[in-house]
């Protein structure tokens, strides 16, 4: 027989978490930091625009750099894979989850990189998470030298398992070298960054990273979260377009530039292959499915051709529009060589005030950034912009900008 659950039968110390929690969530309901969902749904037939119950908006705030979750092509070959295969993969990696598809991924993902072999995680949180960390675990006396401005993913799977930890100021290489220097030369080291950082849209110096690396005895794990797809002579990211290949782990994403969903690493052969074979986070998850995998290798194919190399050169137009009509405007934004444009809304009320108006008075959709993803007084929208925007269109939102975001406004 089955038994309804009632409120008089929560015990004390439930009760007591309620309270906690509920009175957790209202401080940051008064803090501004409270995380609402905007229910949008995306439009295929219109890149950078999705319907929401409001009506139809101007997205500029999406990770899909390129656009390329609504090319048909990419669509063509999640449907195809869809029908052969059905909607999920059935399991784990290790229990029936393994297709074809995903053994053709991750070969072409270490070609790509030029390295050993690849291994596709559910996310790039996932992937940075689990491989630090099962690093870490295997090695204990490895010591990790972390940019102070790298990602929760990065920091999370560093802390998992105690250990030597060095964290270096952000693209700092006289003191990451100091750093470097105070341990022996056979000693373990990492080095993790990041090649893009997307809050601040600046690069970390991946090459000279490389150079302190080989002459401390160091290896080096560069995440290229932001840079996959859009860096890159065949969109491998930063390193690629440096003509660096010198670092031992490279980590990327599939659910940004690639347009689908996934985050892998590619690195020696031991080193992935030991992972994959330790790493509870992969070992105990549901493997991707097939057809998202499919899809991705098309866009993949469609990123390495002419028509990825047309979609970054029209990327890089579109944001020097976009950074021109920003000054010609005097507003505040950081100026870095990326294709991500962050534009100043200081004051957690206020940022979230400005968004509330764009959306509701000129159908533009930007997220509000503020504390804890960068430090209180700095809070931003991180624009991006999409190859496919019109000149008319960026008009708009920097003159809507202009009169809600600027400065006593």
């Amino acid at each position: 027989m089955t038994r309804s659950i009632t409120v008089d039968r929560l015990s004390e110390p439930a009760g007591e978490l309620t309270d906690v929690l509920a009175d957790r969530l209202d401080r940051l309901r008064q803090t501004n930091s409270y995380r609402a969902f905007l229910a949008a749904d995306n439009r295929a037939d219109r890149p950078g625009y999705a319907d929401s119950p409001d009506g139809t908006l101007q997205v500029w705030c999406s990770n899909d750099y390129l656009e390329l979750s609504q090319h048909p092509a990419v669509i063509q070959s999640v449907v195809d894979e869809l029908r052969r295969q059905g909607v999920g993969s059935g399991g784990s990696r290790n229990i029936s989850g393994t297709s074809r598809v995903h053994g053709r991924l991750e070969a072409e993902l270490a070609r790509w990189h030029g390295m050993e072999r690849a291994l596709l995680f559910g996310s790039g949180y996932s992937a940075n998470f689990e491989f630090l960390s099962s690093l870490r675990k295997a090695l204990p006396e490895l010591v990790v030298f972390s940019d102070a401005l790298n990602h929760r993913s990065l920091i999370e799977g560093i802390k998992r398992f105690a250990g030597p930890t060095e964290v270096f100021t952000h693209n700092s290489l006289p003191d990451l070298e100091r750093r470097l220097a105070r341990y022996p030369h056979d000693t373990p080291k990492l080095i993790v960054a990041e090649s893009i950082y997307s809050m601040d849209a600046d690069l970390g110096p991946v090459s000279e990273l490389c150079d302190l690396a080989e002459r401390y005895n160091a290896m080096t794990y560069i995440d290229e979260t932001h840079a996959i797809g859009v860096r890159g002579p065949s969109g491998a990211g930063l390193l690629e377009e440096l003509g660096e290949h010198r670092a031992t782990f490279v980590q990327g994403v599939l659910g940004k530039a690639l347009g689908t969903v996934g985050g892998y690493v590619a690195g020696p052969d031991v080193s992935v292959d030991f992972v994959r074979s330790t790493a509870p986070g992969f070992i105990f998850t549901t493997a991707l499915p097939p057809a998202v995998v499919a899809g991705t290798l098309t866009a993949l194919e469609l990123l390495q051709g002419e028509y990825g190399a047309r979609l970054r050169c029209a990327l890089a137009d579109r944001v020097a529009v976009l950074k021109s009509r920003l000054r010609a405007e005097s507003l505040e934004f950081l100026d870095h060589d990326s294709h991500f444009v962050p534009v100043f809304v200081r004051g957690a009320s206020r940022v979230q005030a400005v968004a509330a108006v764009l959306r509701a008075q000129h159908r533009i959709y930007v997220q509000p950034i503020n504390e804890p993803s960068v430090p209180a007084g700095t809070e931003r929208f991180r624009l991006a912009v999409g190859p496919h925007r019109t000149d008319a269109e960026i008009e708009n939102l920097v003159a809507a900008l202009a009169e809600h975001a600027r400065p006593g406004s």
